[in-house]
């Protein structure tokens, strides 16, 4: 039987077992240890890599509407609604600041004129610099510095 998933898309057998069976223990109170077939397993692997698959395009489409290149927590959740899982709505916003408390912090404590109110603007624009000096950088400088590199491995003169 020939593979058909590429190994990097399959979720990880051991996460997808716990998951299920935290679930299932949940739902079944008490009733003993219990076990997974292989092919169970495998079914509950693959519906969830196909509903990732589903809900990521639907987000990548909902993204690419708004002309934007970056899916967002808010593309998610209008994804769920369009594809009519509405009901994992308001668990995934509750999971999410869980997770997340101070989402907002940092923006309230700038507006503010709190204590670190410029200390994440300027962490922010030192990587915008960082990122336009790489865009900069010609191709040939870049080969250039592979080179080096690759020399100074072949050449055990590597730190390591």
């Amino acid at each position: 039987m020939a593979k058909v998933v590429a190994d990097a898309e399959e979720l990880p057998k051991a996460i997808v077992r716990r998951v299920v069976k935290d679930k299932l223990s949940q739902c079944s109170k008490g009733d003993g240890d219990l076990t997974l077939h292989k092919e169970a397993l495998l079914a509950f692997s693959e519906s969830a890599r196909i509903f990732i698959h589903y809900l990521s395009a639907t987000a990548n489409d909902i993204c690419k509407e708004k002309k934007r290149q970056t899916i967002s927590a808010d593309d998610v959740l209008k994804a769920l609604e369009e594809i009519e899982f509405s009901e994992f709505i308001k668990p995934l916003e509750a999971s999410l600041k869980e997770k997340n408390p101070g989402k907002n912090a940092g923006k309230n404590a700038e507006k503010s004129g709190g204590k670190n109110a410029g200390k994440q603007k300027a962490g922010t624009s030192k990587a915008k610099e960082v990122k336009k000096k790489r865009k900069l950088e010609e191709p040939s400088s870049q080969k250039q510095k592979e080179k080096e590199e690759d020399n100074q491995d072949e050449n055990g003169s590597d730190d390591e």
